[in-house]
């Protein structure tokens, strides 16, 4: 075997999926290794985590273990060959093995399979339906099944050592009650029929074997990238010392949705480990064979990942007779070529954020919040990082804690801290209440809590400080709000508007919600300014960020928008530019990389966005904060000169056309 390729975490990636069901005859027929491998090179690409383990449980390279897929072509080393024609190549070959989804290990061994408490198996029950995209058992990684996996893991390590990496899938927290997961739940002093405590002895689980097969892997290879995905990226914190990378899987059109990158990648790459995001090829998801997206989309997806910062990989799922599909890595080649061009100026980039945006733990009770904040401060062109308790607060001009974040003493202590120092807070919904929503949490709010309004739809009146762009209107509010009352040095910024009644059977006006009848004092936000250098503090109270995310109303934004100017009023940038577009800021050095996104995913049927066309945007404004004026500005990669502008602190200039994603080099 060829030595491990010793480059640093590659930009241009394919995750080659290659579950294949024992009942495929022909596994390998058409394989051809050097034509595999010319395919990658062509199309740009420079990392293929490729296969030595499926969800069925098979594997592919040479071995006397019984798990050898029974149709793979006889003495073909599939694995063995990729491996050494891609390195031939100079391209990465991180090894791919499935962890808790082994359906040859299901069937030979199922007392390794998971349970639920009423006894069944976890996953696809016996003769269930394979229709289903997740059709398979699920095993037990207390059970003697982790052992097969170490040996599985060992042989892999020694037959093609020294691996590039190892991708361990399928690795979520699996609660169980079989007789092992019972006995080691009882050992632990852990009550099995308690669902918490079922949910903590699987975490513990899930941390002992990352910990124990990022050790076996990293013993064996020391510089190999080792992954385990599937696991919630909110607790990075505690897992990213088993990682050498962290990888986003987001495919945008499988269910993901266009917001879980970017709302993700902006947490990710806060822990100072290359961060990479996933996409596919697949018209819809994984193992859509015959599905291709369109050009525009995967130009898009690369796009937005180069702009945050991150490496690309694409998904592929190679055909059972391992032939390359030619108008796959066509399509590969030309977005990747793309990335080729723009790289330089992407390398070791790192965001200029001015908030830092926590998200809510857990599975909060309204829906719609993290997503609703990631999208509205997108439209807005805010740069933010997502932040936890425990983050660097200093960094940030303003924090954001959006609708439902419970604030204990340990936080409201550490909130308090950074707004003595200059910080500013914004706060919606239930943020900075007790549960009850009756009492502030935090003193530096300047208000009272009286608890929630008693009425779930009621209206928004907008003060004169915060009505730019705002139609002289009371303005619906769907969601309900909390009552409060400012205390002295508090400013007032907008008041509810209560309706006439709530509508029921025997009462009710026209066809949807009763119309605004009762002005109040009841604020509907609040600013309380910072004094002897300490920062502002503003409360909109009603959780706007659901608000905005079940509903859409552009109002709700531009009352967050209009606060946020309270706040931060000389944003690190500015662009005019519709909401559709997505702006970063990058630095590099002693270089500044804008880049402006303007993609426009369309809903093209019930449950499936699709970018199809690129629309392109002409003369755009934008104005840049920096220390002092640049020697030259200029778009990348054409290194095409724009004329600009510094007045007081701001680079002015304007993009002359963005096609798609634009990026200005400020050096």
């Amino acid at each position: 075997m060829l030595d491990r390729m010793p480059t640093p975490t590659p930009f241009r990636q394919i995750h080659l999926d290659f579950h294949t069901g024992p009942a495929i005859p022909d596994v390998g027929r058409d394989f051809d290794a050097t034509a595999f491998a010319k395919a990658m090179k062509q199309a740009n690409v420079n990392s293929v985590t490729v296969f030595a383990k499926c969800h069925h449980g098979h594997l592919y390279y040479k071995t006397n273990r019984a798990e050898r897929h029974p149709g793979l072509k006889k003495n073909l080393d599939l694995l063995g060959s990729q491996v050494e024609a891609l390195h031939r190549e100079g391209i990465r070959a991180p090894i791919y093995l499935s962890v808790q989804c082994d359906e040859y290990a299901a069937n030979t061994h199922p007392e390794w399979i998971a349970r639920n408490p009423d006894g069944t198996n976890v996953g696809v029950k016996p003769m269930g339906n394979p229709l289903p995209y997740f059709s398979w058992q699920i095993m037990d990684m207390n059970s003697d099944y982790q052992e097969y996996l170490a040996e599985q893991t060992a042989e892999v390590l020694k037959t093609f050592k020294p691996v590039d990496g190892i991708f361990y899938d399928m690795c979520w927290d699996q609660a169980s009650v079989s007789q092992s997961a019972v006995r080691a739940m009882v050992k632990a002093n852990l009550n099995p029929e308690n669902e918490a405590d079922r949910a903590k002895h699987a975490h513990q689980v899930a941390l002992a074997y990352m910990k124990r097969f990022h050790g076996q892997v990293r013993a064996a290879s020391k510089d190999a990238s080792v992954y385990f995905n599937s696991r919630p990226l909110n607790n990075l914190a505690e897992e990213v010392p088993f990682l050498e990378q962290v990888e986003i899987e987001a495919l945008a059109t499988g269910g993901w949705g266009y917001m879980y990158f970017p709302k993700n990648v902006r947490f990710a790459r806060t822990f100072g480990k290359p961060y990479i995001g996933m996409t596919a090829r697949f018209h819809k998801s994984w193992g859509d064979f015959g599905g291709l997206k369109p050009y525009a989309a995967l130009e898009y997806e690369t796009a937005q990942m180069l702009a945050h910062g991150a490496r690309c990989s694409i998904g592929d799922q190679l055909h059972p007779r391992g032939r390359t599909d030619n108008g796959t890595y066509e399509l590969i080649g030309k977005a990747y070529g793309r990335v080729v061009e723009r790289e330089e100026w992407c390398v070791d980039t790192v965001a200029q954020a001015d908030i830092g945006l926590f998200q809510v733990p857990g599975t909060p009770a309204l829906s719609g919040i993290d997503e609703g904040a990631t999208r509205l401060l997108t439209h807005l062109k805010a740069q933010f990082d997502v932040v936890m308790p425990t983050s660097n607060f200093a960094p940030y001009k303003v924090l954001v804690l959006p609708d439902a974040i419970p604030v204990d003493a340990s936080l409201a202590k550490k909130l308090a801290a950074y707004v003595k120092s200059g910080g500013h807070l914004l706060l919606s919904g239930w943020s900075g209440l007790d549960a009850a929503g009756a009492t502030s949490v935090l003193p530096e709010m300047g208000i009272t809590a009286l608890g929630a309004s008693p009425h779930p739809v009621s209206y928004l009146r907008f003060g004169d400080q915060i009505t730019r762009d705002v139609a002289d209107s009371n303005h619906v509010c769907y969601e309900r709000g909390y009552r409060i009352k400012p205390l002295k040095g508090t400013t007032t910024l907008g008041t509810w508007c209560d309706p006439y009644f709530e509508r029921a059977w025997n009462h009710f006006n026209s066809h949807c919600q009763t119309p605004d009848a009762t002005a109040t004092d009841y604020p509907i936000a609040t600013l309380r300014r910072g004094s002897a250098g300490a920062g502002s503090v503003s409360y909109i109270s009603f959780p706007v960020f659901a608000a905005f995310g079940n509903h859409g109303n552009i109002q709700y934004k531009m009352l967050v928008r209009n606060v946020l100017n309270l706040l931060l009023p000389a944003p690190v940038i500015r662009v005019t530019a519709p909401s559709s577009t997505e702006v970063s800021v990058m630095r590099q050095g002693k270089r500044t990389v804008i880049h402006l996104l303007q993609y426009c995913p369309e809903r093209r049927t019930p449950h499936l966005d699709i970018v199809e066309d690129i629309v392109p945007l002409y003369r755009v404004p934008v104005s840049l904060l920096t220390e002092k004026a640049p020697k030259k500005v200029y778009l990348a990669p054409s290194r095409e000169v724009l004329p600009f502008t510094w007045t007081a602190g701001r680079v002015e200039l304007t993009v002359p056309e963005i096609v798609g994603h634009a990026m200005v080099v400020i050096e």
